[in-house]
């Protein structure tokens, strides 16, 4: 059994022993915590941005100029301006777009990605830069009036792979549900009668209307109104802050609006 000197001593030394490792990884140059991405950002001169490339009037190929463009686009090159450093786009398959930004392949995500209790447990979100809502897409010839989406049971739905809508349309019994990794060949199936539906977010159900050569219509809203945000790895807390500031400021000086107006016509900025 050891005396009370010595078990006063004990925690001593290992306190002796943890100032001393201390001091020496100071020695060694190494940085007391893991430096956050903002930095590195700023570093390297870029952000590296992901989105799907293939969502209109969202992110997508202009066909003449073969660039990227749309809402996300311009939303994007404005954020990564106020930060100081230029814009560098990934383009991913929606399905494994998550997965690539918790692999760390690009730094953040501006590709209309809901922001909901599951997402949030494994990555950050900026403050909601959109706000929309689901809608259903019909054929032009389609005689069901539907207002539900349980008006849909013993349909084919088609959905976006992994999105918000897929989720939606499967917490619904009786739908078969078809998921697609592009909206052209959700949109192009229903056109051509192999799927009944298709949900999908209201801004794009607009353009489409507007462009789209499909014989395709707006169907009814269902749902509620759905938020999306700059998604970004947890841990990073000085680039959020920097991200939400550019869009604060974004949005009080209209920049953001005058973004949304130019390809929506409406303000899906801000909270309905």
């Amino acid at each position: 059994m050891r005396d009370a000197a010595s078990t006063t001593t004990a925690p001593r030394r290992a306190l002796l022993r943890m100032a001393l490792a201390g001091a020496a990884l100071l020695g060694l140059g190494l940085p007391a915590h893991a430096a956050d991405l903002l930095d590195t950002v700023k570093a390297r001169g870029t952000l590296r941005i992901a989105l799907e490339g293939t969502y209109p009037p969202f992110n997508f190929r202009d066909t003449k100029t073969g660039q990227l463009a749309g809402y996300d686009v311009d939303v994007a090159r404005l954020v990564a301006g106020r930060l100081g450093v230029k814009p560098e786009f990934v383009t991913t398959e929606w399905g494994a777009i998550l997965a690539g930004l918790g692999a760390g392949k690009y730094d953040v995500i501006v590709s209309q990605v809901g922001i909901n209790p599951r997402r949030q447990q494994a990555f950050d979100f900026s403050s909601p830069y959109t706000y929309s809502s689901p809608q259903l897409i019909v054929r032009n010839n389609e005689r069901n009036d539907y207002k539900r989406l349980e008006d849909l049971k013993g349909r084919k739905v088609g959905v976006g792979q992994g999105s918000v809508y897929e989720q939606q349309v499967r917490a619904v019994p009786g739908i078969t549900v078809r998921s697609y990794p592009a909206a052209p060949e959700n949109l192009q199936d229903l056109a051509f009668g192999r799927i009944d539906a298709a949900l999908n977010d209201g801004l794009m159900v607009a353009y489409l209307l507007k462009h789209s050569q499909l014989p395709i219509r707006a169907g009814a809203r269902v749902g509620a109104v759905e938020r999306m945000g700059v998604a970004m790895r947890k841990g990073n807390p000085q680039l959020l802050a920097a991200i939400d500031k550019a869009l604060a400021d974004a949005r009080a000086d209209g920049s953001l609006k005058q973004i949304s107006m130019k390809w929506f016509g409406s303000d899906a900025t801000r909270a309905p």
